[in-house]
């Protein structure tokens, strides 16, 4: 089958390329030359990553009249010269991988970025999603709050490492050893008090069941030393928690305008009011920048890439995407799959053939899909399918599965007839 298709040599008339370091960058300018028509004037200069300089270079692209100007996303140096710019000029932040030179030639930060210049005149680059301001704080706030939580997890865990070393078996019969009753036990130890009996009493409610067996776990060797250690994790623990706190109350008022669109996330199972924050903050309430949920799943790296060689299509990954979102779609995955809903009979189904970790992915990816349509429509409401759509959906294949498990169970044949009237 031929394809004919006709594009512009040129598809954008002025544009300007940036390769960025910490401490300066190369701007390459290419515009139509003033006296020879169809030809390309190039202008390649050095600027330091000041705000002063940054200001130089935004008066230098003004008076070009650039209409775009590109950067490659390094680390994080891309933000202060794409901040600045974004006011004044259209500015698009692309892929390292989209960029690469052509092997062979030599590569200094004057190449690339005239390098850069051409493949961005030409259409040849695709723009990555930066979101805007409002959303940018909203992402910083949820990402630090995300980390700080990591972080009291990091310190619950050697303070429970410290407990095995004072051979307090604590943790072997509380779930949570930092809760109430935990804590006060933790407190008493810290305190002085070594008897098993006096701080097994300090169980309450339902773990008072437990005070033999919390007399046996009690019994060890904490010192002082131990208890001086536990002292300082406790008050990191605590410290951590008040600024999480005080995060969650932020965050609250920075996403109050939305919160319509976290009610409606709210709904899905697994994801919870937290997932529903930080899913707005990654990637926002307006779907129209993705233009189907297939977009939206291939953005968050939730599906696989097309791999196809000799007319065959070959397994691949789903790639490298955002660690953010993917923290919380697989929290909100693994939630889910505890529950009797559509998404947990799907987690079971999946992991049975393909594996755990596949079915928390295809799990993830239907998140996504439901969020994309939620989001898509104001009046949206989740409606779950129930847990025996897939039986609902091909009973007779459904009744095969029975049979075929009937008879790996018994060793026999099975065999159905038809009920008496």
């Amino acid at each position: 089958m031929e394809e004919i298709t006709e594009e512009a040599a040129e598809l954008v008339a002025r544009v300007a390329a940036l390769d960025i370091g910490k401490a300066s960058l190369v701007a390459c300018v290419r515009v139509p030359h003033e006296t020879k028509p169809g030809a390309r004037r190039q202008e390649v200069r050095t600027f330091t990553t000041t705000t002063r300089s940054l200001l130089q270079l935004q008066d230098w692209l003004v008076c070009q009249g650039v209409t775009l100007c590109v950067m490659e996303a390094t680390s994080s140096y891309w933000k202060p010269p794409f901040y600045l710019l974004e006011d004044a000029i259209e500015c698009w932040v692309v892929n390292a991988r989209d960029v690469k030179n052509v092997p062979g030639r030599p590569k200094t930060d004057r190449l690339d970025a005239v390098w850069l210049g051409k493949l961005a005149e030409r259409g040849m680059l695709r723009p990555s999603f930066v979101p805007p301001p409002w959303q940018r704080e909203l992402r910083d706030l949820c990402r630090y709050r995300r980390t700080l939580i990591q972080e009291r997890t990091r310190e619950k865990q050697r303070a429970e490492k410290l407990l095995e070393d004072a051979q307090i078996k604590l943790s072997a019969v509380i779930s949570d050893i930092f809760g109430k009753s935990g804590r006060d036990m933790l407190e008493a130890l810290i305190a002085g008090q070594r008897d098993p009996y006096v701080l097994a009493q300090m169980a309450r409610g339902s773990m008072r069941g437990k005070i033999g067996v919390l007399q046996e776990a009690l019994t060890g060797h904490f010192r002082d030393h131990h208890g001086y250690l536990l002292t300082m994790m406790l008050a990191r623990i605590d410290a951590l928690t008040a600024q999480i706190e005080a995060l969650t109350g932020r965050i609250d008022e920075v996403i109050a305008p939305f919160a319509r669109q976290v009610a409606q996330l709210d709904e899905i199972p697994g994801v919870g009011a937290t997932g529903a924050q930080e899913m707005i903050a990654e990637f926002g309430a307006d779907m129209t920048r993705f233009p189907t949920a297939g977009h939206l799943v291939s953005w968050a790296k939730y599906a696989p890439k097309a791999r196809q060689s000799a007319g065959k299509n070959k397994p691949a990954t789903t790639g490298k995407g955002n660690p953010w979102i993917a923290g919380t779609l697989g929290e909100a995955a693994m939630g889910a799959a505890r529950t009797k809903t559509f998404l947990g009979s799907r987690y079971h189904r999946l992991a049975r053939r393909r594996g755990k970790q596949r079915a928390l992915v295809a799990v993830g990816n239907s998140i996504l899909t439901i969020a994309y349509y939620l989001l898509s429509d104001p009046e949206a409401h989740f409606t779950d399918l129930g847990p025996d759509w897939h039986d609902r959906l091909a009973p007779i294949r459904r009744k095969r599965q029975l049979i075929a498990e009937l008879e790996r169970l018994s060793g026999k044949k099975v065999l159905l007839q038809e009920a008496a009237a």
